[in-house]
């Protein structure tokens, strides 16, 4: 079975870069998270800021993030970054990014992040829930 895989390309902005013209480390988390989010929306149908509402739930917190640099990341490159989910579980779900400049692999990162809702026994805290399989089904090409 693979997995759907979204793909974006991307211009580096000055604004992600340190003084040498390098993207800061930090940023790529950035990069990540708004991987994320295309890859949701493009997997389900459904735009980001309607998510919650779509699936009755509160969001998908992100519990767990790292990443490996690999080859430097400059201002104006155009790169392409790629962005599926490796693996679910019960309440939880990883995704990897791969950000590549040319054919040439330049970082990766991992997200762990769960699909919550309000707790309604602990007012003001999340609380995870069963990921429904009409979701998990629409990663999967089969």
């Amino acid at each position: 079975m693979a997995n759907f895989v979204h793909r974006r390309q991307l211009t580096i902005e000055w604004a992600y870069c340190d003084p040498a013209g390098i993207v800061f480390n930090a940023r790529f988390f950035e990069i990540f998270d708004g991987g994320t989010w295309a890859l949701l929306e493009a997997a389900l149908g459904v735009p980001r800021h309607q998510l919650a509402t779509a699936f009755d739930i509160m969001g998908v917190p992100l519990v767990d993030a790292r990443a490996r640099f690999i080859a430097p990341v400059k201002f104006g490159e155009q790169v392409m970054l790629e962005s599926q989910v490796s693996a679910f579980r019960r309440s939880s779900f990883d995704i990897e990014h791969r950000i590549l400049i040319g054919d040439e692999l330049a970082a990766e990162g991992r997200e762990t992040r769960v699909w919550a809702v309000l707790d309604k026994d602990n007012p003001g805290r999340l609380r995870t829930r069963p990921l429904p399989e009409e979701v998990t089904a629409r990663f999967r090409m089969d």
